[in-house]
């Protein structure tokens, strides 16, 4: 059973819809033009909830000023159940027509496992470099399975 705050400041039981709804509120306020992300967890968050119900492989950027408030998120490649193609040049190209200082990369993995392959440490070095280039930070690279991992967290970035 499920529970949300009413307008009331009381907590009721929710249906799907509330749920819903809520989940649209929190990803609204999540990547929000000037919204900061203050918070490794709150990027986790905000990133979970937006590639989570994908069956395939999608690769995204949030895209940020040198506060860390967002200026956007964007779904940059799909793929399929088990790779996308990312392509360095396009993300460059990506930062610097939203003129960010730093970014956070996340893609999802459809098979539920969180651990980075070997492909996806490539890509995050190739991308790093890439953007050190233009003078773009990248902040941490999230990858989405049952559990969520953070390259930054575990000394990958």
């Amino acid at each position: 059973m499920l529970f949300i705050r009413g307008t009331n400041n009381r907590y009721r039981v929710a249906n799907e819809e509330d749920v819903i709804f809520e989940a649209i509120q929190i990803y609204n306020r999540c990547f929000s033009k000037g919204e900061p992300l203050t918070s490794p967890e709150k990027a986790r968050d905000c990133i979970k909830l937006k590639l989570a119900p994908f069956e395939y492989e999608v690769f995204a950027c949030v895209f940020l000023d040198n506060q860390h408030k967002v200026i956007a998120c964007d779904e940059l490649f799909r793929g399929t159940i088990d790779s996308a193609s990312v392509y360095p040049r396009e993300v460059v190209k990506a930062a610097l027509k939203y003129n960010a200082a730093a970014l956070i990369l996340a893609h999802n993995h459809p098979s539920g496992i969180g651990e980075p392959s070997q492909a996806d440490k490539a890509i995050t070095d190739k991308l790093k470099a890439a953007l050190a280039l233009v003078d773009i930070r990248v902040l941490d690279h999230f990858i989405i399975g049952e559990t969520v991992y953070s390259f930054a967290e575990n000394g990958l970035l």
